[in-house]
């Protein structure tokens, strides 16, 4: 079944509602590592429930979170060789802890590479409090479909990702994953088995589970609210990146970090096989107070 354009661009995502609890806020945190050192009082505020709890700002990728839709053979998307290849989430305003939030998804643009050379898929999620409407994240996401391409569509237009820096880091910041990271990170809702499956990992060409690439994103997002704000989510703007390799839980996650005026450009490499996994990203710095860097 071959994609029909206009069908897909329409797709009725569904709307999600969510409960939020402040356990659902540790969780998260805790699927990302937080907590691994019982002495790191930073962490800790991630994960332990009191009125000095905050939430790590990339939690919005799993707020409102429609589920994996695009496996609906309605979709006229062949699903098994879909790649998440971009992801950016921008902060509006500081998450909660707990509370109800809707996240409203659509698509907003298809992009035909060609016969064999696969189609991009564009999509938005906006995150809301379910009380006052008011806007709390957005996310956008570049979903390679590489089985898809050649079906009559646009040819564009294609978004550019940032340029990659040039010269040596200001910093960089490693953090470990451990072999358990992916079937915990998957209690947020991702339950693909591509995470938690040998057999389907051994099928999808891996010779052992992936960690899920929102995972390494918020991992790296932890790194950033540590290099680039001072350890302070309010600073934390808005992320870009764009995916280039999988990671294998137990793997060390290093983040490279070129500081600029008001914003930080990073990639982000797999430490023991020297392999870059993420690239092209940018992170927008939201104001802070008088005097704060």
């Amino acid at each position: 079944m071959a994609i029909d354009h206009d069908h897909l661009m329409n797709f009725p995502i569904p709307e999600i509602r969510q409960h939020l609890r402040w356990q659902d806020t540790a969780l998260y945190a805790l699927s990302l590592g937080c907590g691994q050192d019982p002495m790191d009082a930073e962490a800790l505020r991630f994960v332990t429930e009191g009125p000095a709890m905050q939430a790590l700002p990339t939690m919005a990728v799993v707020l409102g979170y429609p589920g994996f839709w695009l496996r609906d053979p309605a979709t006229g998307v062949d699903a098994l060789r879909l790649v998440h290849g971009e992801q950016a989430v921008e902060i509006h305003a500081p998450l909660p802890v707990e509370g109800e939030v809707v996240g409203r998804s659509r698509v907003t643009g298809i992009v035909d590479r060609g016969e064999g050379k696969g189609a991009l898929l564009y999509t938005e999620r906006v995150i809301l409090d379910a009380a006052t409407g008011a806007r709390l994240a957005t996310l956008e996401q570049t979903t390679f479909l590489r089985g898809d391409g050649g079906y009559g569509g646009p040819p564009g237009p294609v978004r550019k990702p940032a340029p990659e820096p040039e010269g040596a880091p200001d910093l960089a910041v490693e953090l470990p994953t451990r072999p358990e990271m992916a079937l915990l990170y998957r209690l947020n809702g991702d339950h693909n088995p591509l995470h938690s499956d040998p057999a389907v990992a051994a099928r999808a060409g891996f010779p052992r589970p992936i960690l899920h690439g929102l995972a390494t994103f918020g991992l790296v997002g932890r790194a950033l609210l540590r290099g680039a704000c001072g350890g302070d989510p309010a600073r934390f703007g808005r992320m870009e990146c764009r995916f280039s390799a999988p990671v294998f839980p137990g793997e060390t996650i290093r983040t490279e970090i070129w500081l600029r005026d008001g914003a930080a450009a990073f990639r982000a490499v797999a430490a023991e096989r020297g392999i870059a996994v993420i690239g092209n990203g940018v992170l927008r710095l939201r104001a802070g107070p008088a005097g704060a860097p």
